[in-house]
Parts: C-alpha cells; structure tokens; sequence
C-alpha cells in the first residue's frame, strides 16, 4: 500500500514559471505532482523516521491557474476523499497584474474552539479566533482573484517553549518533565509534532496549499529570547538538554520552514540539499549542519529574497546570525549584511523587507532599549551592567535599537534606496514586522527626507493569533506615549545614547491589539496596505467570526 500524507501539500516558492510544492509523508516514496497537463516527480529523503520531498513543478504560464493534485508511488493522496474545500491551485505570478501579499506573526497552535477562541483575560488558554483561519473561511467563498496572490509568516509559526496541547501529550507520553527542558521541546521528534500540530488543523492545510508561503524564524521558534546576549547564551549551553534542543531547531527550521522559501535555482545549487537527498539517513548530516548553525554566525545565511514582478522582497533573518559580543553586537554579521546590501536596492517600482523584529517600534521601548545596550555595555560599571542583564532579558530589550549599529546601518540602507543611490528609488518602502503583539502603522522620516524619492514605512502586523492580557496592552501602551518616550529618553540621555537622525510617527493614533493579518496591494507604483482584524461576532464560535477592516492607508 502507497503512503500518506503526513503534512501538507504546502506551496512554497511560486513565480512565473514554476513553483514548489513541500510534503511530509508517513514513508518512502515517489511523489508526483499533477499540475494541469504536466506531472512532476521527486523521491522522498529520510531524517531519522520522517519523509520529506520538494517537487519543483516547471512549464506554467505567467498568469496561469493550475489545479493540481498529488500522488504517492502511484495513488492520490491529494485532495482528500469527499474534501469540502475548493481544489488547491497553483497561480504562476503575472507580472502585468496587480499582487498582493498577506503577512503577520507569532501564531499558536490551538484548537479554534472554546476556551482557547476566548480572550487571555477571560481565560488564560484563550487567544482569541486565529486571523488565518478566518481568512481561509472567507476564501472558500471568494473566487481565486480576490485571494492573497502570497503570504509570509513573520517568526513564531511554532512555539517551542509554550507547546501546542498535542505536542504536550506527546511529550508526556515518552518521557518525564521533571527534568529539563520539563514541558517544552526536547528533541527533533517533538519539533515534529510541533509543525504536524501547526500545518494539520484542515482549514488551514488548505489555505496553505492553495497560497505561496514565505518564512522566517524568530525567537519562540527556538526559545523566547533566543540569542538576545552573551550572557543568555552562556547560560543557555550549560543546560546539559539544550545541545539537543538548539540541534534540532536547526534541523526542522531547514526542513520545514527554510528549503521552501529558497527559489528553484537555489535549489538545484543547494549542496546541503543535494547530499540530504542521496543519505539513506541524512540526521547525521543535518545534525552536523545544525551544529555549525549554531556555533558558527557565517556559516549559514537564512535570509532570502523573492521576486514579484517589479517588486522585490527582501526576509533577513535578525536571530540566528547576530554577534553577541558586547562592544561588536550586531543584529546581522557582516557577510550577511553584505548580501542584505547588494539585494535590498532600487531599480523596482517597490522595496519590501521582512524582518520578524520591527526596527522603528514605540519610541519609548526605542529609548529604553537604547539605554539597555548601553548599561550592559558598561556605561555605569560592571555592577550596572549585570543589573541591565537582568532587565534586559526580563523585559526582552532586543530588537534593533538593542543593535545601535546595525540600527544605523538599516536606516543608512532606507536611505540611500530612497535617495536614488542603489538605482531608481522605488515609490515605497515597506519594512513588515511581527514580534511585539501588537500591530501599527509608522511612516519613516529618514535624514534629507525632502530629497528622498521614496515614501518609507514599517507596517507590523502581530499577532495572527496571541493576544496580550491587559496589563500586558497597558505597558505597550505607555510606550507610544508621550510620557513613556520623554521618560525614557531621559534615561537612554543620561546614559549617553545619542539621538537618532530618523524618525516615525503613527499613521493612526493608537496601535491594535486583537488578532489580525494585514495585505500590501501593489499596481505598478502604487500601494496600499490593508489591515483586518478577527471578530467574534459574539459568539464562542469560529465558524461565525469575520475579518473587520481596521486600517487602509496608502503607501504610494
């Protein structure tokens, strides 16, 4: 008997000639990807028990819409029997028409029912309806033309160190938690689970098979506060699980995320991909690769860009490449930094950057992190400095104003796209931001902005599906405010952080909570961004939630 499918189809890269389609499967196999009149075939690859392929699908037309099915060894598997949702379709990009794109961030992996569609206040296993899920809900009723032509997942698609209830089933029932790392991910096999709780809820399989997906990683991904300092990751070797644990988030980050955002071209030079293919059992491979991930800031580049049209996204990865060394931090290592340099550039009628931490946040937590760096630099002495290490990691202060100079460097790399110094300024910016769950508009008034050709903003949209307690909303409330940016302000003047060139404002007065996923618009060069939050309708029932316009402004 022919295999299954474990995960997926998830469509992964698309562009105007040809796609990629991910799959996990249950054993191995030949999988084949029927796409209109075109059948496409790949072999599994093994890691230790699980069984992955990526099957490049080629000869599509710009503006084509392929249903397509999928078959393991010879018997569909794709779509399921008696499916109630609309077949999936691959949609090759027409750079002629208008696209747009959906994003947001930090998603948890919970049934979309009562208690956990209910609010944090009301229950603390509540997050609210998942913005994803309405969405694909909404889809189904739609043609194919009012969908998002992508969608790119800003950080937190899993949560290692607050798992799923599967996965925590799954924990408990082959192994202790009195130990380390107690009910949180321990190994490759349970990050397994993690994404096979994520990707198989079937509404949301659907969606993810029918809309091109971009990824990134953040810190939940890993653990919260990943590679924040020195100190952290220090204190975070010496945990005799955590060898395995960072190993293995590398190795499923590769697997599952990574390999589907590079293009086909990457692809066929990729030599990691090439040796994993030909393994009988390619976990040693991937282990060592991992290893290196991890030891080695250079050894690997996770950031990467996509084309569509005359739009250009660029993803930078600002956690696994970080240098951590106080007086030489940096949110991204200079070779890194170099690729961002040479593929973030004009020459496009728009410029995207997604990047899981937003760089012009509440200008209070900018201030207050800006002192951060500073203390535990060593501004006020040691003894300072270790206090300002435990603040740091408390109140997690580690985005990029943490990061003064790579900070600066983003906003000179803004500014000189904008001013025509990397070819033709585009007519808009956009950096798209997750993280901070919380959403907002800024526009970005970069130094000699009267000559800048370009109109920049940082658009953040998080969570699709985490909402903050009270508490938690009032203190990221004070941040926007007047009385939190004069009060830190002060704070960073006094331990000798310079003012910046740059400045932001709020395009709207306030900043939203609720679970929400945002869309940029693009035709030629004009933009827009829209912004839709879950609504409940009142009711604890997901089927009856909707998305609610909260915000449309635009860009260009």
């Amino acid at each position: 008997m022919a295999p299954h499918l474990i995960l997926g189809p998830l469509l992964r890269y698309a562009g105007e000639r040809d796609a990629t389609v991910w799959v996990e499967t249950d054993g191995a196999c030949e999988v084949e990807v029927r796409a209109g009149d075109s059948t496409h075939y790949s072999r599994t690859f093994h890691v230790e028990g699980h069984y992955y392929a990526l099957v490049h699908v080629t000869g599509l037309e710009p503006g084509g819409h392929y249903e397509y099915e999928v078959s393991l060894d010879g018997e569909r598997r794709w779509p399921e029997e008696g499916s109630p949702f609309p077949p999936s379709v691959i949609r090759a990009h027409d750079p002629e028409t208008p696209f747009s794109l959906a994003f947001g961030s930090c998603r948890v992996s919970l049934p979309n029912k009562a208690p956990y569609t209910l609010a944090k206040d009301e229950d603390k296993r509540g997050r609210g309806v998942g913005a994803l899920y309405v969405l694909s809900r909404r889809m189904q009723g739609e043609p194919p033309e009012a969908w998002p032509d992508a969608l790119l997942m800003l950080g937190d698609q899993i949560y290692a160190d607050i798992v799923s209830p599967g996965t925590l089933d799954f924990i408990r029932k082959r192994r202790g938690t009195k130990e380390g790392p107690g009910e949180q991910v321990a190994d490759f096999q349970e990050y397994t689970h993690l994404y096979y709780d994520a990707w198989r809820e079937p509404i949301l399989r659907w969606l993810l098979s029918t809309i091109p997906v971009a990824m990134i990683f953040d810190d939940h991904d890993v653990h919260d506060d990943w590679n924040i300092s020195e100190a952290w990751v220090a204190k975070m070797r010496s945990k005799p699980w955590w060898d395995e644990r960072i190993i293995s988030a590398f190795m499923s980050y590769w697997i599952y995320q990574h390999l589907g955002n590079l293009s086909p071209a990457d692809l066929k030079n990729d030599e990691l991909l090439k040796r994993v293919r030909e393994a009988d059992d390619a976990g040693p491979i991937l282990r060592e690769f991992a290893w290196r991930a991890d030891r080695e800031v250079s050894a690997n580049r996770w950031s990467y860009h996509w084309d569509f049209g005359n739009t250009r996204l660029v993803v930078l990865d600002t956690r696994a490449g970080r240098v951590l060394q106080e007086g030489n931090r940096s949110m991204i290592d200079a070779r890194e930094w170099a690729w961002v340099e040479e593929h973030a550039r004009g020459g496009f009628d728009h410029l995207l950057i997604g990047a899981s931490l937003p760089a012009f946040m509440a200008p209070g937590l900018h201030h207050l992190e800006g002192w951060s760096e500073a203390v535990c630099g060593g501004v006020w002495g040691r003894a300072a400095a270790k206090v300002g290490e435990k603040i740091r990691q408390a109140v997690d202060l580690e985005h990029w104003a943490a990061f003064p100079s790579s900070f600066r460097d983003l906003v000179e790399l803004l500014r000189s796209v904008a001013a025509g110094e990397r070819g033709r300024p585009p007519a808009s910016i956009a950096v798209l931001s997750g993280d901070v769950h919380h959403g907002y508009l800024a526009e970005v008034e970069l130094p000699d902005s009267p000559n800048l050709g370009s109109a920049v903003y940082q658009a953040v949209c998080s969570p699709l599906r985490n909402t903050l307690n009270t508490p938690e909303r009032l203190a990221m409330r004070f941040g926007w405010s007047g009385a939190g940016e004069r009060l830190f302000r002060v704070l960073a003047h006094a331990a000798g952080v310079k003012p910046e060139k740059v400045s932001w404002r709020l395009v709207r007065q306030r900043p939203w909570f609720e679970n929400h996923v945002g869309t940029i618009d693009l035709e030629g060069r004009r933009a827009s961004l829209k912004v839709e939050r879950t609504i409940p309708a009142g009711t604890e029932n997901p089927d009856e939630a909707h998305l609610q316009k909260i915000l449309e402004h635009r860009l260009a």
